[in-house]
């Protein structure tokens, strides 16, 4: 992938991409805006690499939101910043949420509204370079074998539409299943699911390696 003079990068997602950032702050690069997460070690190598780019990054990742609540917010949140680049990675909450909010969408629901977000997405912004996000879920905290088996079918979702809308990959189920070799889902993650220090620089190497930046 290459960025344009004056790409504007957007990061969308849940609360892994979130990281806490400050909701407050609108305009892009600032440090607080990005989250303490992967999202900002991107950011600050993106920026560090290429200043000649003069790139605009923002953060619009919302902790709890499922693939609906993203389309709710994406004028605003998405189709209105007009990006070159976007970032996606949403789908735990779409099954963890199951089980502990008693939400009642299906792996089909995930499927067809996130397939129908990045239609609504490509036909507005014809030229945006898609980058889809693989959802992970490693054992530790609550989840057990059982249910990395049965988020698999999430990750392959998120897969077929990555195929179908040509947009980049980043592959972390396997960046993490590697980095298991080294430590376990504990040191990575604090519950299987949201990230270390370790986990978001492991994350951000990934993306970077992924779209070849």
């Amino acid at each position: 992938m290459k960025l344009k003079p004056g790409a504007t990068v957007l990061f969308q997602g849940d609360s892994i991409t979130d990281a806490n950032r400050d909701r407050d702050l609108k305009t892009p690069n600032e440090p607080a805006a990005l989250g303490h997460g992967y999202v900002f070690h991107v950011s600050a190598e993106l920026m560090r690499k290429y200043p000649e780019a003069e790139l605009k990054i923002y953060d619009r990742g919302i902790s709890g939101d499922k693939v609906f609540q993203l389309a709710d917010r994406w004028q605003e949140d998405c189709l209105d910043i007009k990006p070159d680049v976007l970032s996606i990675m949403v789908g735990i909450n779409d099954y963890w949420h199951l089980r502990t909010s008693g939400y009642g969408g299906t792996i089909e629901d995930y499927e067809n509204s996130y397939d129908i977000l990045l239609e609504r997405t490509c036909a507005e912004l014809p030229d945006v370079q898609l980058i889809l996000s693989e959802p992970f879920l490693l054992e530790a905290g609550d989840f057990q074998p059982e249910h990395l088996e049965a988020f698999a079918a999430y990750r392959q979702a998120a897969n077929r539409l990555a195929k179908k809308h040509n947009a980049i990959w980043v592959p972390y189920q396997q960046a993490f299943d590697d980095a298991l070799e080294k430590a376990p889902g504990d040191y990575w993650t604090r519950d299987g699911v949201h990230p270390t220090l370790a986990g978001h620089m492991l994350m951000a190497k990934t993306w970077l390696n992924a779209v070849g930046l």
